[in-house]
């Protein structure tokens, strides 16, 4: 009697076919329709930044100084990624700024999913021959405008039970550090924010996030370089890709972390530097930072 011919079962197929594939899925992509407010973001990280959400499949709102450079940004993005971009123009050091920004955007009908607080700047140098009116914006906006900005959105994402806010600090949040003295301490203002609200907002749903690169290439650290010639000694493996750490700040904030350090040099200081005795931490960044100004 004949017997007829056995069917390899469609399912195993369907296995061999996945495993030729060499297309992989991209990690941690948004839902469509989530949106991210992105400040700082015409250029440096905050650029590098909205390109990893837009790729994530992140609607993009696009917060800084020059219309013109995130227009065209928006424009770009929108295009690659297939996502909405808007777009508005705001300087978060004048006073109410950030109240005018959450305005705003509620007057456009917006939710916000993501908050990216990136704007910053670094005055660098020794601290007596700083003008205090550039120390005051400096702190305002690291510290005041990114602060305000958390308490306007985090209430929404609470009520939502769903939401994440990713602070840009600085490894320079770590430890004291002489020539960076007003920067540096506005950066330890964030860390700690940062990590007091992860646990306050754990139970709501909301993650908050602070991602704390070292130096890395932009258009701040070339204005750095251009006025320190000392800088010039820097090994280049200590200047960071922006891409890179952007990459690992938009993964850190998808995955819930809490302390993002980008590059394994850092990550090291860092350590070294939480585990140290505050005597010899201020000791050791007392001698290297003397050494740039």
């Amino acid at each position: 009697m004949a017997t007829a011919p056995k069917r390899r079962p469609a399912a195993k197929k369907a296995a061999s076919t996945r495993k030729t594939d060499g297309r992989k899925k991209p990690a941690h992509v948004g839902k469509r329709g989530e949106r991210v407010l992105i400040t700082g973001a015409s250029s440096g990280i905050g650029e590098a930044l909205a390109g990893k959400f837009a790729k994530g499949g992140f609607d993009l709102v696009l917060a800084a100084r020059s219309k013109d450079k995130l227009t065209s940004l928006a424009k770009k993005l929108s295009a690659e990624h297939k996502v909405s971009a808007e777009v508005v123009q705001i300087d978060l050091v004048k006073p109410g700024a950030p109240r005018d920004l959450f305005n705003e955007i509620a007057r456009r009908g917006l939710d916000i999913n993501v908050l990216v607080n990136n704007a910053g700047v670094l005055e660098m140098g020794a601290f007596k021959t700083q003008e205090p009116e550039t120390l005051g914006a400096m702190v305002r906006l690291n510290t005041v405008a990114l602060t305000e900005l958390a308490a306007l959105f985090a209430p929404g994402m609470a009520a939502r039970h769903s939401g994440r806010i990713l602070n840009v600090a600085s490894v320079a949040s770590f430890q004291p550090v002489p020539s960076l003295a007003a920067y540096a301490a506005t950066k330890a203002f964030v860390l700690s924010l940062t990590e007091s609200l992860a646990e306050e907002l754990k139970g709501d749903g909301v993650t908050v996030t602070a991602l704390c690169p070292g130096i890395t290439e932009t258009n701040m650290f070339t204005t750095i370089k251009n006025s320190n010639s000392r800088t010039d000694y820097l090994p280049s493996f200590l200047v960071a890709d922006v891409q890179d750490v952007a990459q690992e700040g938009y993964d850190a904030c998808m995955k819930g972390e809490v302390v993002r350090v980008p590059g394994l040099a850092y990550a090291m200081t860092a350590s070294i530097g939480r585990a140290s005795p505050r005597w010899l931490t201020r000791l050791v960044a007392g001698a290297i930072g003397r050494q740039m100004m």
